[in-house]
């Protein structure tokens, strides 16, 4: 058992290492040919004067664009660097390295081609146009760390009006796993999910697409006490307006009528869900131990969560999930939007619904299920690799069913194709790895 200074050193350690890592590697992607290149002369097939044929083809048919070229595998990861993980506004540049990081995140557990976009831009309009004229080249938008409450807009906006699916992380992928998690940890304490009462510490873009998605799958609106920086959420709270959802909360939620800060919004409530300042001390032990027996925590602030999962669970708390991957209960969008996009891509969705996220996380939950939940494993880990083509195929599935894709395919279908691509994409990894071209850290970085 190791002590709580041990356990802090461990936190720290992750960001001792990107800053030698970083430097070494010289960012974490890049761009390798997926065609055979057996002398110069394939040059004339995969260039000119080859290639005119293909462009032509496409001219008359402009949807044999997504067999001809990896548009059908490409999605572009926007940002304008305003919300960066818990760093806030830290401009397009500070915000590659994400950004690069999630483009990794994908192809390796997805298979899915990703280029990292950040925009020297804060204007919404600015970005939504920006998406816009992109479309011909991406099979998919990944927006990322923008702040809100633009990034409701834009991705509102985008949803309606854009050809291709589009998908703000912070909003749905945050929501699809937490879901998951949640379904899992009543499991275990044997709460059913339209009876809990829930506190919400934080009211940012993770928060707002988290109450939706769970009001979605069973939570009642009225039992949830959602608190932002000013307090806790109720009718006449005159900060958010109308076509801002946390109006909308502002009004269906807390039904008991509760005033006051964090501390007002846990008391007595069985689970508590925090996305908002990075930590630690910004939920107190006390305020723990004044929650329901059987307390739910899931404190995801990045890069230190709101409490440390060891005084949490000294202050009483049963179930602790935070975002980190050192920490046992990583409740993070990598084990969403991989296996997600990597359906919508397969089956070629218009857009990405709520219904999908739903099926995504059930699937997400029951995939830990089959294997038994555990206190400590209420979802499955990003090195559980068969969970991201189980999560294609319930969202393949889903889209199919509502009728918003191309491609229909059956469920054995589906998950070969899923477990091909994602097979490839970690094998060519090792692959480079082995043969050296993909060096290994320092000894000691090891």
């Amino acid at each position: 058992m190791l002590s709580k200074e041990e356990l802090i050193a461990k936190a720290k350690k992750p960001g001792e290492d990107a800053m030698k890592l970083h430097p070494f590697y010289k960012g974490k992607v890049e761009i390798v040919p997926k065609c055979v290149i057996r002398d110069m002369n394939d040059f004339a097939i995969w260039y000119t004067p080859g290639v005119a044929q293909p462009c032509k083809d496409i001219d008359k048919h402009h949807e044999k664009v997504w067999e001809y070229t990896n548009k059908a595998n490409t999605v572009a990861v926007i940002s304008d660097g305003t919300r960066v993980l818990g760093l806030g506004d830290i401009g397009p540049e500070a915000g590659l390295p994400v950004m690069e990081g999630k483009a990794l995140l994908f192809k390796y557990l997805g298979g899915v081609d990703v280029y990292p976009l950040c925009l020297d831009t804060k204007d919404p309009d600015e970005l939504i146009r920006v998406v816009k004229i992109l479309q011909p080249s991406f099979g998919g938008i990944n927006l990322e760390d923008i702040a809100q409450p633009k990034c409701f807009y834009i991705l509102d906006t985008l949803r309606h009006e854009a050809r291709i699916p589009v998908w703000h992380d912070d909003q749905q992928g945050t929501a699809t796993v937490t879901v998951a998690a949640l379904i899992n940890a009543l499991k275990i304490v044997g709460k059913k999910i339209d009876q809990i009462k829930v506190s919400m510490v934080g009211a940012g873009a993770a928060s707002v697409a988290s109450l939706r998605l769970m009001i979605s799958a069973g939570v009642k609106p009225g039992n949830v006490i959602m608190c932002d920086i000013d307090g806790i959420l109720y009718p006449d709270r005159s900060k958010y307006k109308r076509g801002d959802p946390r109006y909308t909360f502002c009004r269906i939620t807390n039904e008991e009528g509760r005033r006051g800060g964090i501390p007002e919004t846990m008391r007595d409530t069985d689970v508590c869900i925090a996305y908002s300042a990075s930590g630690p001390d910004v939920i107190k032990k006390e305020w723990v131990a004044s929650m329901k027996k059987d307390a739910i925590i899931f404190a995801c602030a990045n890069p230190i969560p709101e409490i440390w999962p060891w005084d949490a669970k000294e202050a009483g708390a049963r179930i602790v999930a935070t975002g980190r991957s050192d920490f046992p209960n990583q409740v993070n969008n990598s084990l969403g939007f991989p296996g997600i996009f990597r359906g919508v891509l397969d089956v070629r969705a218009s857009t990405i619904t709520d219904e999908m996220c739903i099926a995504a996380a059930l699937e997400l939950a029951q995939t830990a299920a089959d294997k038994g939940l555990q206190e400590d494993h209420l979802i499955p880990t990003m090195d559980e690799w068969e969970v991201y083509p189980r999560e294609a195929v319930a969202v393949g599935l889903k889209a199919i069913e509502q009728g918003i894709a191309k491609i229909k395919a059956s469920k054995q279908e589906l998950f070969d194709r899923a477990s091909t691509v994602i097979k490839r994409a970690r094998d060519q990894a090792q692959v480079l790895m082995d043969s050296g071209i993909i060096p290994q850290p320092p000894p000691e970085e090891k």
